[in-house]
C-alpha cells in the first residue's frame, strides 16, 4: 500500500525545532506522496519553507480556527485530501522507517482507522524508550491507562474515518489539555487502535514551569473528561488515575482542600493509586510538585 499521506504541524515560535522535523518527515523512506502541512498558530507564517515537489510537498497556512494545538490540528486536516493524515508536533522528529512500519500496519488491520508506534522520550538529556508489546489496543485498555506510548506525533489516521466518522480533535477541552487523549478514546469506541512495533518518533520533553492557572486548567479539563466518558465507572483503576490526577493538580495550585476531597475519591476507588499519596505529599509541603514532575520526566513518565 503506497497511500498518500499528509502531515500535519502546527507550530509557534520553534523555527529550528520546527526545520528538523520537517527535515525528518521528508526524509522518510516511503514510496508514496507526503505532503507536509505546517500550521502556524499565533504567529508570523515562513513561507520560506514551502515546496512544490509533488511526492514531497511542504505547505504553510495559518490556524483559521480556536488559537492553540487543537485548532492547529484541525486547520490542517480540514486543508488536506490525501487518504492518510498524520500528526506531527513541531519540536518532534520522525525517525527512519516510522511511516512505512504504520502505513503497513494500517494495511494488515483494515478495520482500525489509526496506527500509533513506539517512541523515545528525550529529556534533559537522556533518552527513555516507551513502546507497547501489542498490535492493537481497545478501549478498556485505554480506560485503565493513557499509555503515554500512543504519542500525538506517532498518530497516522484514516482520513475518511477522521473527518466524516471519528470527528476532529475537541476545541471545546479547557485549555485543550488531554485533547489527545479524548481523541484516543473516541478512536477506541469505534475500532481498536493498530500499534506498529519499534520506536519510530524521537519525542522532545522540556523541563516547565506549571503555574497555579495551568493547575487550575488541568484539573478541569479532567473533570470535564470524566463527564464526558462514563464508561470510566466501570474501570475502577482508570477514575483512580484520573482523579488523582486531578488531586494532584489541586495539590499543586495551593488548593489543599480541594485536593483532599480528591484523595478520597481516588482511594475510594483504587487504594493503590499512587498519585493520591503524591497529591497527599504536595498539599502537606512534604514535597514540592516540580520536584515530583522532574523525577517522573527522568524515567520518561508523567503525572
Amino acid at each position: 500500500m503506497t497511500a498518500s499521506v499528509s502531515v500535519v504541524v502546527p507550530t509557534r515560535n520553534r523555527p529550528e525545532l520546527l526545520r528538523k522535523a520537517i527535515d525528518a518527515i521528508l526524509g522518510q523512506d516511503y514510496a508514496g506522496p507526503v505532503e507536509i502541512v505546517v500550521v502556524y498558530d499565533q504567529s508570523e507564517p515562513d513561507y520560506s519553507l514551502v515546496q512544490d515537489d509533488p511526492q514531497r510537498r511542504v505547505r504553510v497556512i495559518t490556524n483559521t480556527r480556536t488559537q492553540g494545538l487543537a485548532g492547529g490540528r484541525n486547520t490542517g486536516i480540514l486543508a488536506t485530501a490525501t487518504e492518510l493524515v498524520a500528526f506531527c508536533d513541531d519540536d518532534d522528529e520522525w525517525l527512519p522507517g516510522k511511516l512505512a512500519a504504520q502505513v503497513a500496519m494500517l494495511d494488515a488491520h483494515p478495520a482500525s482507522e489509526l496506527c500509533s508506534i513506539g517512541v523515545v522520550i528525550d529529556y534533559d538529556g537522556k533518552d527513555v524508550d516507551r513502546t507497547l508489546d501489542r498490535d492493537l489496543v481497545t478501549l478498556p485498555e485505554l480506560l485503565r491507562s493513557r499509555l503515554t506510548e500512543l504519542h500525538p506525533s506517532t498518530f497516522l489516521f484514516r482520513r475518511a474515518a477522521l473527518v466524516d466518522g471519528i470527528g476532529l480533535v475537541d476545541e471545546n477541552i479547557p485549555g485543550s489539555y488531554a485533547e489527545d487523549y479524548e481523541l484516543l478514546l473516541r478512536v477506541a469506541r469505534r475500532a481498536p487502535i493498530a500499534n506498529a512495533p519499534g520506536v519510530g518518533v524521537r519525542v522532545r520533553w522540556h523541563r516547565q514551569s506549571y503555574f497555579t492557572a495551568r493547575w487550575a486548567t488541568i484539573a478541569e479539563a479532567l473533570e470535564w473528561l470524566l463527564e464526558r466518558y462514563p464508561e470510566f465507572e466501570g474501570a475502577p483503576r482508570g477514575h483512580a488515575r484520573i482523579t488523582g490526577q486531578i488531586a494532584f493538580a489541586q495539590a499543586a495550585g495551593g488548593h489543599r482542600k480541594d485536593a483532599m476531597r480528591w484523595v478520597k475519591k481516588t482511594i475510594r476507588h483504587s487504594p493503590r493509586e499512587a498519585r493520591s499519596y503524591l497529591a497527599l505529599a504536595v498539599a502537606t509541603r512534604l514535597v514540592s510538585a516540580d520536584t515530583v514532575l522532574r523525577r517522573l520526566h527522568q524515567r520518561g513518565r508523567g503525572i
